[in-house]
């Protein structure tokens, strides 16, 4: 018996798959896998010192235990209830009058959306596409988590966002986050809440494909990257 580990953007580029199989007694802590990995695939240990695990589609801590059944993937930086929220991923164009109808509400006096568009230049730096990938299972529990803490901090708040994968030209747009409340000042609070907390763990990656080059991109500037905190 073996340990099946998923692995993504980065990690899974520079090993060259998306999955691999470690062989270890049973159980074993991630401390042992991700030496094990590090062993076996000297060209990641840098970046897999960032990264955090998952286990069964939720973080957690390195010291964790696991058998051979529990689902395994190594979670490189990220660039997290149920109905009535709509939270989805597509690999369609993102049609933001449709989250804006979801969110509508006799109740609501604000309907607030945020919307990430594709740009092409950086500075001098020109951007010829983006190439966006997902944990999807884990990113849609994840946003509906989001949603959740929304709900908690705002109790009237209505929520949907998407994001979409694949391929996205300059000027596409990739995520969408629409929130509805009943004054503004609460749809400012909770749509900055929610793209903030987006951003931090929901597990979606993205490849910037540049005329001179490309490069896995994370949330991993400034201080360590943590999805548990």
């Amino acid at each position: 018996m073996s340990y099946q580990i998923q692995l993504f953007a980065g990690v899974a580029e520079q090993i060259g798959s998306s999955q691999v199989e470690i062989a270890l007694p049973e159980p074993a802590s991630l401390i042992e896998i991700r030496e094990t990995l590090c062993s076996l695939y000297p060209q990641i240990q840098s970046i897999i010192q960032q990264c955090f695990f998952a286990v069964n589609e939720s973080y957690t801590t390195i010291d964790t235990t696991v058998s051979y059944q529990d689902q395994i993937a190594v979670i490189p930086p990220v660039s997290g209830g149920e109905p009535p929220y709509l939270c989805t991923l597509t690999n369609d164009e993102i049609n933001v009058n449709e989250l804006m109808k979801h969110v509508s509400n006799r109740h609501a006096g604000a309907i607030l959306a945020f919307v990430g568009i594709v740009r092409e230049f950086t500075g001098d730096k020109q951007t010829i596409h983006l190439e966006y990938e997902g944990y999807a299972k884990m990113a849609i529990q994840t946003m509906y988590q989001i949603c959740d803490e929304i709900q908690e901090r705002w109790p009237a708040a209505e929520v949907a966002m998407t994001h979409r994968l694949g391929v996205l030209q300059p000027e596409d747009i990739s995520i969408a986050i629409v929130v509805a409340t009943p004054h503004r000042p609460a749809a400012f609070e909770a749509g900055r809440y929610a793209i903030e907390r987006f951003k931090k763990i929901v597990p979606i990656w993205k490849k910037e494909k540049w005329s001179d080059g490309s490069e896995w991109i994370g949330e991993q500037s400034g201080t360590p990257w943590n999805p548990l905190i």
